[in-house]
């Protein structure tokens, strides 16, 4: 897992065992932005929502694939941050996808070399993004 600030972690593919030390380490939601069926042994978004579910935890799916980010996907991210009752634990494949779709929902809300500068220091590097960044 990598905190990116205060409210916002991301780390690589969870398994449903895993939500029980994400909800407490303190988390409120839990955001999906691996689409299904990835990779062969990659759980189901359906059993990680069963598993969020269960422990209490607010759940998110918002699948970023080969087609690329929308503004659909950026809005649905702000909204899970913007409603969600303490911090969010995100996830994808390396945590790269939760990086973008955070950095790209926190645009016009902070400074973009804030944004690139917290999510550098969580190992991401988002400086590919500074021109959306500066936008709302």
């Amino acid at each position: 897992m990598k905190r990116i600030n205060d409210q916002m972690s991301v780390s690589p593919q969870i398994a449903p065992e895993d939500v029980e030390a994400i909800k407490a380490a303190g988390f409120t939601a839990i955001i999906n932005n691996r689409p299904d069926g990835e990779a062969p042994d990659q759980p189901s978004g359906e059993t990680i929502k069963k598993a969020a579910e269960a422990a209490g935890l607010d759940y998110y799916h918002i699948p970023l694939g080969r087609e690329g980010v929308s503004p659909d996907m950026v809005e649905q991210t702000k909204a899970a941050l913007e409603g969600s009752a303490g911090p969010v634990f995100a996830y994808c494949r390396s945590g790269t996808r939760s990086t973008t779709l955070w950095a790209l929902s926190q645009a016009g809300k902070f400074p973009a070399a804030e944004i690139i500068s917290a999510a550098a220091n969580a190992g991401y590097d988002m400086s590919h993004l500074a021109g959306h960044l500066g936008q709302k």
